[in-house]
């Protein structure tokens, strides 16, 4: 039986690694409360993948940094990533680490996003090989990694650091910032015939005192090819039933100056104005507001 696991699971992972372009995504650390985080999207369908969770590009070593694994992922790749942050090295030497060391010496096709706390500061670094999927780039700032490949263009990577750096709430709050500033159809290009940006995504952040493998909050969404559903917009709803980023959050316009451009249902299908539902208004601003009529 134990024989028969280990066979499924290097199964699993083998699909995985021959199909996942895993396409855009951000680590960030937060210097005052110690928090780490990752969120991420891409157009992999991830009920064919068969994996069982929807945030595995992302790995948080709670108190020491976060690490995203992207572009023909690789478990083992990811683990030594993990092993080299827990030795102590800084995020730009975990990066050139990897590049030395990669498991199928194949760096080119990899792409990889980390973010870490050095003597107490925060220090960020990334990588894009020359042989992942156009468009691809990524940006660093002080202490956040934005990377992405099979883009719609550049575009995706700037909307997203906008949105990160404007969000005024904690390190969650602005990683789903972050992702909202992809969603737009095509951000990754396979899925612009489905008329989303992406298949999957998730926002995820340990506290200091987190164990390693249990971040203390964890929101993904996974959905199928084909179904036409925002993973980014479902998300979203799920989030803000467990956390309350405030006004600051929506970047609000005037209410005059905001139009109702799309009503949702709480799995994020598209969905009719009627009472007695709760509902999901989506405005021009990309801000949301949980709607509930009464009649």
């Amino acid at each position: 039986m134990i024989k028969y696991f280990l066979l499924l699971v290097t199964m699993q992972l083998t699909i995985v690694s021959s199909r996942a372009q895993d396409t855009f995504s951000i680590v960030a650390v937060d210097s005052v409360t110690g928090e780490v985080g990752s969120a991420g999207a891409s157009c992999v369908d991830l009920f064919q993948a068969g994996l069982p969770n929807d945030d595995f590009l992302g790995q948080l070593l709670p108190n020491l940094g976060a690490i995203n694994t992207q572009a023909w992922y690789i478990p083992a790749n990811q683990n030594n990533a993990t092993n080299q942050m827990n030795l102590g090295q800084t995020p730009s030497q975990i990066i050139q680490w990897l590049i030395a060391n990669d498991v199928q010496g194949q760096p080119e096709k990899r792409q990889y996003g980390i973010v870490g706390f050095v003597n107490g500061s925060p220090e960020s670094a990334a990588h894009t090989g020359s042989a992942t999927d156009d468009y691809k780039n990524h940006i660093v700032g002080p202490n956040y990694a934005i990377q992405g490949n099979i883009l719609l263009g550049q575009q995706v990577l700037d909307s997203m650091e906008a949105r990160f750096l404007n969000e005024e709430g904690d390190l969650a709050c602005k990683l789903m910032a972050a992702l909202q500033g992809a969603n737009m159809v095509g951000a990754d290009t396979r899925c612009a015939t489905n008329g989303t940006s992406s298949l999957f995504a998730f926002v995820k952040v340990a506290q200091p005192t987190d164990v390693f493998g249990s971040p203390s909050f964890l929101v993904s969404v996974r959905t199928a090819d084909g179904a036409g559903i925002e993973p980014i917009d479902s998300l979203q709803t799920k989030f803000d039933l467990v956390k309350n980023c405030g006004p600051a959050n929506l970047n609000e316009l005037k209410p005059q100056e905001k139009e109702v451009m799309r009503i949702v249902d709480l799995m994020g299908r598209d969905a009719e104005d009627k009472p007695n539902t709760l509902l999901i208004y989506i405005y021009s601003d990309n801000s949301t507001e949980r709607v509930f009529r009464v009649e």
